[in-house]
């Protein structure tokens, strides 16, 4: 009879007290409309937004709302992240938006769809996906 062990149960949520500080820390920029980039890995999502000379507003990735691991790279990581970045373009009076993004991951589509649905809307969606023209160079021939 050791001692009692305290299982603490960790699921998907986001971190409420970090999505919370986040929030707070909006800036107090009036903008009409921006531009929002959505860069997609494997591994994680971060979303940036921008008015349109480039200059950041606002920005947040899954790990910084309190995901870790392979729950970094998932969709509904994702959604929270364009959940959380449409919440801070509608205090700044963001009304449209084009979006640029980049990468290959799970989370492009989410985030975009989350982000539309606080109600700014999305005048164009362009994929800037960097793709290599010849690929890496190929492996030397073996020697028997």
């Amino acid at each position: 009879m050791g001692k009692k062990r305290i299982v603490t149960k960790k699921g998907s949520k986001a971190n409420k007290g970090l999505k919370a500080r986040s929030l707070a820390r909006t800036s107090r920029k009036k903008v009409a409309e921006g531009t929002l980039h959505v860069q997609s890995t494997y591994n994680n999502t971060r979303v940036q937004l921008t008015d349109k000379q480039g200059n950041s507003l606002a920005s947040s990735s899954s790990g910084a709302l309190g995901f870790r691991g392979a729950k970094k790279g998932t969709p509904f990581a994702a959604a929270e992240i364009g959940r959380l970045i449409g919440e801070k373009a509608q205090m700044m009076g963001v009304k449209e938006v084009d979006v640029v993004v980049k990468g290959v991951g799970s989370g492009r589509e989410s985030a975009i769809r989350s982000f539309s649905g606080m109600g700014i809307d999305i005048t164009r969606i362009a994929d800037r996906t960097p793709v290599p023209f010849n690929g890496p160079r190929p492996p030397k021939p073996r020697r028997v």
